[in-house]
């Protein structure tokens, strides 16, 4: 279309709605989100959720932001720098190294809260996805520890995936049986492969469409 303005011809150009931007999902995590072991990071769990999140119509981007080793407090530390401008929603994976070094339940369960009241703060909605204590801690400790993901989840309204590893069991592994789990961990018993990734992709993946139902909410 053109306009005469002033003996100026202006071309304006009809333009239609700007394409919507893909929904920015971060995962805050540690060695299971970042794909700790894989020789091939495409089988890491941000990909193939990304992946299977792309398959079933979903606009998205999951960034990685799983580290190796971290804790509660880790993620908590470096919350600020993960979260840039673009994030739209968070996935918080992390208690694994908390109770693999046998860290107060209390203390996680702060640096958590912390985690949840900042997203909150910035407007984020958030999956948070348990972590099981094993038995040999005592009964005090696994109620603490498992129970804080419960009602962090339903303090801040959270979307709440209770077992990480629920994909796993449905397959009929055990995470307490070793040998149930060994066709699904890499050689060294911790770690799943690239069939335990997929598992525990397609065990999350509901939970991580609910998480995607809110952002456009």
């Amino acid at each position: 279309m053109h306009m005469v303005r002033n003996g100026i011809t202006v071309t304006l150009l009809t333009v239609g709605a700007a394409a919507a931007e893909p929904v920015t999902i971060v995962a805050l995590g540690d060695s299971l989100t970042a794909g700790y072991g894989l020789a091939n990071q495409s089988d890491g769990l941000v990909p193939q959720m990304e992946g299977w999140l792309k398959a079933r119509g979903a606009d998205v981007v999951v960034q990685n932001a799983g580290v190796s080793g971290d804790t509660t407090a880790g993620g908590l530390a470096r919350l600020g720098w993960v979260l840039g401008p673009e994030a739209d929603a968070l996935i918080v994976t992390l208690g694994g190294n908390d109770l693999l070094r046998g860290l107060d339940p209390a203390g996680s369960r702060a640096n958590l809260e912390a985690i949840l009241k900042e997203a909150g703060t910035r407007g984020l909605p958030v999956l948070l996805v348990a972590m099981a204590a094993p038995g040999n801690y005592g009964p005090e400790y696994k109620v603490a520890f498992d129970g804080m993901y419960v009602d962090l989840a339903a303090q801040y309204g959270a979307v709440l995936a209770e077992d990480f590893f629920a994909g796993l069991r449905k397959a009929g592994a055990d995470p307490t049986n070793p040998a149930s789990m060994a066709a699904y961990l890499q050689a060294d018993g911790i770690h799943p492969n690239p069939e335990g990734v997929k598992l525990i992709v397609e065990g999350l993946g509901s939970k991580v469409e609910q998480l995607l139902r809110q952002v456009d909410g």
